[in-house]
């Protein structure tokens, strides 16, 4: 079957007529064609959401609340044929991609209540009868352009808070998942959301998303995905504002007195759920000397217990395509060569001769220096470092160029303090994994993670909005400020 672009309220082929395959990474097959859009189909998305703009700035934002609030009841209705859509064109376990989707209708239930919260501030002025206030304005036409591993919450957690800031959309979803976008987007379009106001175009990265980027008409860009790609955004966009959510390498602390039991469980769901393909993945972990083998015994005797195979029956599904599993065996590789012990997997597996499998994969006996734990994966690798004391593992998970997510696990008071004082991370778990955010509270991290932006919670409309300063002065003379005479 043949998809198509969502462009001013219509469903279009691309001006090149050309079309891109998305698979099935459990079984190679392909589920649908998709438009390779070309720079001209991006102007038209760009024209139509420019000319939506007004009427959608001047709407009141409750009103446009009320639109969020219906898409999020039509998520809730769709909820589990959007999870299965998602197992069928991502690969993730079902109950993974139902989580999915409840993400993506928190995070509409919580934006439709920002539109009756877009608070500015009040102050007082230094000047008698003089009054002054913030308040928050849209930023314009704004371009969205999001990844493949959460193919719905993830454009979710841009499209509300967009659309209730009072912001027009061209949205760009990962070619390895354009049907879960499309799925959201006919969502979108039965809610209601005037023509115009969100607009979604598929193709690649160069095409569709290089003229998101430089366009004059785009003045807001949000996009979650590499390092390399979002600075070479960052350089392109210029003086645009721009939101970017990067990558990880991110560390769980277990200390001495942890509860070990605990600590596999956690491990386990944050180093091989979703396979590894997550920003917030736990790829180290960082384990005192005392508990090392105790730990990594019991985390074996679980990961061996793990069924590799199809989402839907599976506790682990397979990459998201055939350059995954490629990094992947390309990572198993470099840490034997660079001394770590292979403690278990490390190979890409076929199942009835198909589909981008990967092991669960632990190392042992790592350093910090190793490759292996230096650089983002994105695969179902698992790197476990020794340490002597807290002292050693806070510097250890700090000596990546990455600062997302971090967890410790511990019955200590003085040091889960310390590493939530000392870890360099936009989020810290205490005896939980590096994976779990809430809708409610801001998402982000620090270093190489992105650019200081955070989405998600109350700060998550600060990315689609400008704050203006307004003086009122009702004196009825000229007041000058700074105690000019």
């Amino acid at each position: 079957m043949e998809y198509l672009n969502y462009i001013d309220g219509k469903w279009v082929k691309s001006a090149s007529k050309e079309v891109f395959d998305s698979l099935n990474p459990a079984t190679e097959q392909s589920i649908g064609k998709f438009q390779k859009s070309k720079r001209e189909d991006v102007l038209r998305a760009i024209s139509a959401a420019n000319a939506a703009f007004p009427a959608w700035r001047d709407m009141p934002a409750p009103k446009r609340a009320e639109y969020l609030w219906k898409i999020k009841e039509l998520l809730v209705k769709d909820k589990e044929k959007l999870a299965r859509l998602e197992v069928k064109e991502m690969g993730k376990i079902i109950s993974e991609a139902r989580g999915d989707v409840q993400e993506a209708i928190d995070v509409f239930e919580y934006m439709a209540g920002e539109g009756r919260r877009l608070f500015g501030h009040t102050a007082k002025s230094e000047l008698p009868n003089k009054f002054a206030m913030t308040i928050r304005n849209p930023v314009g036409v704004v371009g969205l352009i999001t990844p493949w591993n959460f193919p719905i919450a993830i454009p979710a957690w841009k499209i509300a808070p967009a659309l209730v800031c009072g912001n027009t959309i061209v949205f760009k979803p990962s070619s390895d998942t354009p049907l879960c976008a499309i799925a959201l987007a006919q969502i979108i379009e039965k809610a209601g959301v005037p023509k115009g106001v969100f607009n979604l175009v598929t193709g690649s990265g160069a095409d569709v998303g290089g003229e998101i980027i430089r366009n004059k008409d785009v003045l807001g860009i949000s996009f979650t995905g590499s390092k390399t790609t979002g600075e070479m955004i960052l350089k392109t966009a210029g003086i645009k504002k721009v939101g970017l959510e990067l990558g990880g390498k991110n560390a769980i602390i277990i200390n001495e007195d942890a509860n070990l039991h605990i600590a596999v469980d956690g491990v386990l769901w944050g180093a091989f759920g979703t396979t590894g393909q997550r920003c917030t993945a736990t790829s180290r972990v960082i384990v005192h000397e005392k508990v090392k083998k105790k730990f990594e015994s019991m985390l074996l005797e679980r990961v061996k217990k793990l069924k590799l195979g199809d989402g839907m029956k599976a506790d682990v599904g397979p990459l998201i395509n055939k350059a995954a599993v490629e990094k992947s065996q390309r990572y198993a590789q470099i840490g034997q060569q660079e001394g770590a012990k292979l403690l278990y997997g490390g190979e890409a597996k076929k199942i009835k001769g198909k589909g981008f499998f990967f092991e669960p994969t632990i190392f042992t006996d790592c350093k910090s220096s190793m490759r292996i734990c230096q650089q983002e994966i994105f695969g179902p690798v698992l790197s476990i470092i020794s340490v002597k004391d807290m002292e050693e593992a806070i510097k250890i998970a700090n000596d990546v160029e990455y600062g997302l997510s971090s967890a410790i696990y511990t019955e200590s008071m003085k040091a889960a303090f310390d590493a939530i004082n000392k870890i360099e991370s936009g989020i810290t778990y205490i005896n939980s994994s590096t994976i779990g955010a809430e809708v409610h509270l801001p998402f982000g991290g620090v270093k190489g993670t992105g650019n200081g932006t955070r989405e998600a919670g109350i700060q998550g409309i600060e990315e689609f909005s400008e704050t203006k300063t307004v003086y009122f002065d009702y004196s009825g003379r000229l007041q000058k400020a700074q105690g000019i005479d």
